[in-house]
């Protein structure tokens, strides 16, 4: 699997964001709506070296499933919030999908390489939060 190289090359916004941001809300309730599992947000605002204010961490069981939530994504996000994404990397191989909104980077991943790259351990300085129904 290539490395996820859309973060490297991205200025974070000056606008901070908070857990209660309608974007944020938005990302949420589409994975949710999609059935991801362990979902979980990592505030990383009182990182100096994050290059987001949030990401935003989930499970698909199969590739089918990491699409249909990534698709949802951004489709929810466009309709309900007007925005769409900076970039994104990962719908060939579906894997680990990643969608950044500059502010929040959404990670939509299958189990085996949530766990290979834990970036809950990687960002274990940062107040974590689950998102599970």
């Amino acid at each position: 699997m290539e490395p996820l190289s859309v973060l490297a090359n991205r200025k974070k916004a000056a606008i901070r964001l908070k857990r209660n941001s309608r974007l944020f809300k938005a990302i949420i309730k589409a994975i949710q709506e999609k059935k991801g599992e362990h979902i979980v947000s990592l505030d990383l605002r009182k990182i100096p070296e994050a290059v987001a204010d949030f990401f935003v961490l989930c499970e698909a069981s199969s590739n089918i499933q990491v699409r249909a939530i990534a698709e949802h994504v951004e489709e929810l996000v466009k309709r309900a919030v007007k925005e769409t994404p900076y970039k994104h990397e990962g719908y060939l191989a579906l894997q680990w999908v990643l969608i950044d909104y500059v502010n929040i980077v959404v990670h939509i991943f299958q189990p085996a390489t949530r766990k290979f790259y834990r970036l809950e351990d990687m960002w274990s300085d940062a107040d974590l939060m689950t998102h599970d129904d």
